[in-house]
């Protein structure tokens, strides 16, 4: 079994009060309005999704010192400005929103941030959401990104030997679900916000407790559930990775999980980070007090927010300045022992020549 460590904060004032606050400036009836919109698009009226889709979407402005392109419109990529000699380690970002809703602008700002503090490449992906493309599109799509950075690293100057995925609720879920599926391209790592992992009402303390006015409630999840699988089996572990077989996740890469605290997939996030130990992972998993769904994409939490980037670029550094140093380990005992064994056979020459003389 690996090792599994959860760490809850005895108390963060700070934020729980970001997050009180947040929800109290939610507009009333926000949520129910955004399950109807979702609803109707199922049964193909789309329009009221689509303006829920554009609100959504506001364009980011990254700071100076971090660059950004947009490619093919299927990707956005993040770099620190000015350029490194150096391949960068890259985290492939998918975006939360109940595979309904979101972009790479609503993920740009976690995006900018990572790159500014981790100084590592980020890709976001813009792959299709539902009911208009429901599952597999959407897990094909980043899929397809996983083996896209692998054939372009060098040409945008990433190591593909360090290539982690990771993404908020729906995008966490994709993530991990790619990351299952993934036979072909090596993963470093896995980093999920508020991981979506059981495609249906679970029925958890949390889902009870948190089901309405904390940011996601359980009435628009479930009308997500049935956009994005349209009537595919739901414990189909490509949808809901919580019903993965052990041997199939003990596959996967060690993985950073950060649930919100007020949150009806909190509980999820438990679970699954015990059966992911339970099968051989390294899994770290932090709840930060207080908070609730959305810290990630839309703005009022902060604190929350400041955190998750602090604990992924301490992940992931963390992980890719270990891997450095055991590489220039055995790369300097290769090379003790290669000047070792010239030593020797140079000291002992002369002997040689010598017993053949006698």
């Amino acid at each position: 079994m690996a090792c599994l460590h959860t760490i809850v904060p005895d108390n963060d004032s700070i934020m729980q009060s970001e997050a009180s606050a947040f929800i109290s400036s939610l507009p009333a009836g926000m949520q129910k309005r955004q399950e109807t919109a979702v609803r109707k698009a199922v049964g193909g009226d789309s329009s009221s999704l689509d303006s829920v889709r554009s609100s959504r979407n506001s364009a980011f402005n990254p700071p100076e010192d971090v660059s950004c392109i947009d490619i093919d419109g299927r990707y956005r990529l993040y770099r620190p400005a000015g350029g490194t000699a150096e391949p960068l380690p890259l985290l492939i970002y998918l975006h939360g929103g109940g595979w309904c809703f979101g972009s790479v602008n609503s993920c740009a700002a976690f995006c900018s941030e990572l790159t500014r503090e981790a100084g590592i490449a980020v890709l976001a992906a813009e792959y299709p959401l539902a009911p208009e493309y429901p599952f597999p599109h959407a897990l094909q799509f980043c899929s397809e990104a996983l083996r896209w950075a692998h054939q372009n690293a060098v040409k945008f100057g990433f190591d593909r030997k360090r290539i982690s995925m990771g993404g908020d609720s729906a995008g966490g879920n994709l993530a991990l679900c790619a990351a299952l599926e993934n036979d072909s391209y090596p993963l470093k790592s896995l980093v999920l916000f508020y991981p979506v992992v059981k495609a249906w009402n679970d029925n958890s303390l949390s889902w009870r407790r948190y089901g309405e006015g904390y940011g996601l409630d359980s009435g628009i999840m479930e009308a997500f559930n049935e956009a994005y699988t349209a009537g595919a089996d739901r414990e189909n572990p490509l949808i809901s990775p919580f019903c993965a077989v052990s041997e199939r996740l003990a596959a996967l890469p060690e993985i950073l999980m950060i649930n919100a605290d007020h949150d009806i997939l909190r509980d999820q996030g438990e679970e699954m980070s015990r059966k992911l130990s339970e099968s051989g992972v390294k899994v770290t998993r932090h709840v930060l007090p207080g908070t609730t769904h959305l810290f990630i994409t839309v703005p009022g939490q902060p604190s929350a927010f400041r955190r998750s980037v602090t604990l992924t670029s301490e992940f992931l550094t963390e992980k890719y300045n270990r891997e450095n140093e055991t590489c220039n380990f055995q790369k300097r005992n290769e090379q003790n022992f290669s000047f070792f064994a010239s030593f020797f056979l140079l000291l002992f020459r002369p002997l040689k020549y010598q017993l053949n003389a006698d």
